[in-house]
């Protein structure tokens, strides 16, 4: 039988084994700093061991920051503060990013907090007494954790606004919305709170809100990084990883979390420290999954990375989609629906009766009654078809001898607040989706990496990033590609109108 994991479809915590202890690592070599007025993470961890400020310094101002910004923009769903402190006051952590300020996305369990996953129903949620082994990853880095970063209920909707800790807002501009579902992180990187923060991408979930925030973000590929779960196949569509303001602090982060073990998924990449002197073959899709053209500004936001791209050497083709966009979208909600009725089984006995709306959202319910109306004959077929979907991309690629794809994150940018939020109806909100996030979906089916680069911002001041994928394991080609385009369009000096 098919496996749904949890964190693929945002189902309720699970305990987690304990890794054996491993040393710190030391600090990686450093990739020359993008101009910006705040420091990134590498930056900050240096100022740490030059010993021009504490690690308690920058940890009570990251906590100032955030008390200060917490009631505007709402990143932080359950803050430890008190540990963070006691922490980086007994001396800077080993690592190298000891003493940077840090958050964990509240999807998954770190230790000592619960695991609210956005949801009603998470007041049922105990303290983590366990996490994954990609969260003591962080730690080994130095990492001082602050607390667990919003998220909408289970990571199911592309926006953080859930009925139980409220709308997170976009520091760019707060009737927009910050995307999701690491929405959280996204903003308390944006606004300047943490240099870096903790992300997962089940659909799109790192790329989308790192392009409406300003910032890059990179899915990983399927088995990448050190993880608890399975990777048996496509409906392991779930991965972690960080969202940062510049290409190093992300690339470090890779390097520290990625599988290094004998039986890892691929061989390791290591350290990406600049961009190579290998000219690319790029293809670029317009179109998102319903073959429908994006709006004006995305549509120029993509032209402007099509010249850039083409302006620094590389092969430009434009593409089509391999697959019936359509029928995969749908087969992809039904994936989706039925990790919503698996958690739904599983919170049943701990209720004593079927959740409901005391428990859950219309959007999460919604999906549950979905998967029932469908059931599994019809999740089957579709299994079936989103497989021969992940051959199709896999394919693609040398089919047409592209080395990346460049496309459009989402259909449009930053969508006010409400418009793809729990509260619009059912229906309704699944016609929008369908228009809306048509083009992440299928790297997390494909077991792919993708990146959004943020290279564009309207005139009204919302920025707007352009995806990169490949093939799954070539991480280090779009880290390389990454950071040849930070240094031709910088980004990090471009700090949002809502900040400290």
């Amino acid at each position: 039988m098919t496996r749904i994991t949890r964190r693929a479809l945002a189902a309720v915590p699970l305990a987690l084994a304990a890794t054996r202890a491993v040393a710190a690592p030391k600090p990686p070599p450093v990739a020359p700093a993008p101009v910006s007025p705040w420091p990134d993470a590498t930056e900050t961890a240096a100022r740490v061991r030059r010993g021009e400020v504490s690690a308690a310094e920058v940890v009570e101002a990251a906590i100032a920051r955030a008390e200060a910004l917490q009631g505007t923009l709402n990143v932080i769903v359950n803050s430890d503060f008190d540990r963070a402190l006691a922490k980086a006051r007994a001396g800077t952590p080993a690592g190298p990013f000891g003493g940077v300020p840090f958050l964990v996305k509240d999807l998954v369990d770190y230790r000592g907090l619960p695991t609210r996953s956005g949801s009603q129903s998470g007041r049922y949620a105990p303290i983590a007494t366990n996490q994954a082994p990609n969260c003591d990853a962080f730690d080994r880095a130095g990492f001082v954790t602050l607390g667990k970063s919003a998220t909408p209920e289970f990571g199911f909707l592309p926006t953080t606004e859930p009925v139980a800790t409220g709308v997170t807002r976009n520091p760019w501009d707060l009737t927009r919305s910050s995307g999701g579902s690491s929405g959280g992180s996204s903003v308390a990187v944006a606004a300047g709170i943490v240099p870096v923060a903790h992300a997962t991408d089940g659909g799109g979930s790192i790329r989308i809100p790192a392009s409406h925030c300003g910032l890059f973000g990179l899915k990983p590929s399927r088995g990448r990084i050190v993880d608890f779960e399975g990777k048996a196949g496509i409906t392991d569509v779930g991965v972690e990883h960080v969202v940062s303001r510049t290409v190093r602090d992300s690339a470090a982060l890779f390097a520290l979390t990625e599988d290094t073990a004998l039986r890892a998924s691929f061989p390791p990449v290591g350290l990406v420290s600049g961009p190579a002197k290998r000219r690319l073959r790029v293809g670029v899709l317009l179109e998102n999954g319903l073959g429908h053209s994006p709006t004006p500004e995305v549509v120029a936001a993509t032209d402007h990375a099509t010249k850039l791209v083409a302006g620094l050497g590389h092969r430009i083709d434009y593409t089509h989609l391999p697959y019936d966009g359509g029928q995969f979208i749908q087969d992809f909600l039904l994936l989706w629906a039925n990790g919503a009725l698996g958690f739904a089984n599983r919170l049943a006995p701990v209720l004593g009766r079927a959740p409901d709306a005391r428990d859950l959202e219309a959007f999460s319910l919604g999906l549950v009654e979905m998967a029932r109306r469908a059931g599994p004959q019809a999740f089957g077929a579709a299994l079936q078809r989103l497989g021969a979907n992940a051959l199709a991309y896999d394919t693609w690629f040398p089919a047409h001898q592209f080395d990346v794809v460049l496309s459009p994150v989402l259909s449009s940018g930053p969508p006010r607040l409400g418009e793809v939020g729990p509260l619009v109806p059912f229906d309704s909100l699944i016609g929008r989706l369908t228009e809306y996030v048509g083009y992440t979906p299928i790297h997390n089916l494909a077991g792919a990496p993708a990146m959004s680069v943020p290279l564009y911002w309207t005139e009204a001041g919302l920025p707007i990033g352009t995806m990169f994928a490949a093939r799954a394991g070539n991480e280090r080609m779009l880290f390389e590609l990454a950071y040849e385009l930070e240094a031709a369009s910088p980004w990090a000096q471009r700090i949002p109108p809502v900040r400290v």
